[in-house]
């Protein structure tokens, strides 16, 4: 299926992906890059699991900048994993962001959190 991912798609899968935000079942791939992103937006590690669902609330699916089909993850922690990547304006960083994640056994595993590097 080439049209994948549809808007329910992506609606269902930012819903996953805020449940286990919520849920604080939130794993990062590279903790040291997603750490000195973070620190880029003078914005501490401590914070995330508080305002992650809040962040993921901003995001819609006409958000998505990901692949079609989405693709997957070749990272042993994930693999296998569909990878899902957002770009869009958040009112909680005060800028446009950037966001890969993969939802892998009720688990939210954060690929990517930076400003938007776009052009």
């Amino acid at each position: 299926m080439k049209d994948r991912p549809s808007y329910r798609e992506l609606d269902r899968k930012l819903k996953q992906a805020n449940q286990a935000a919520s849920a604080n079942r939130i794993m990062l791939l590279e903790p040291d890059i997603i750490l000195a992103d973070l620190l880029d937006l003078d914005y501490l590690l401590e914070g995330l699991a508080r305002d992650l669902p809040a962040l993921l609330e901003e995001i819609r699916p006409g958000d998505y900048r990901g692949q079609t089909p989405p693709k997957e993850s070749y990272e042993k922690a994930i693999l296998g994993s569909e990878l899902f990547a957002f770009r869009w304006a958040s009112k909680i960083f005060g800028c446009r962001m950037y966001l890969k994640f993969a939802v892998k056994e009720e688990n939210l595993w954060m690929v990517s959190l930076h400003r938007d590097k776009s052009k």
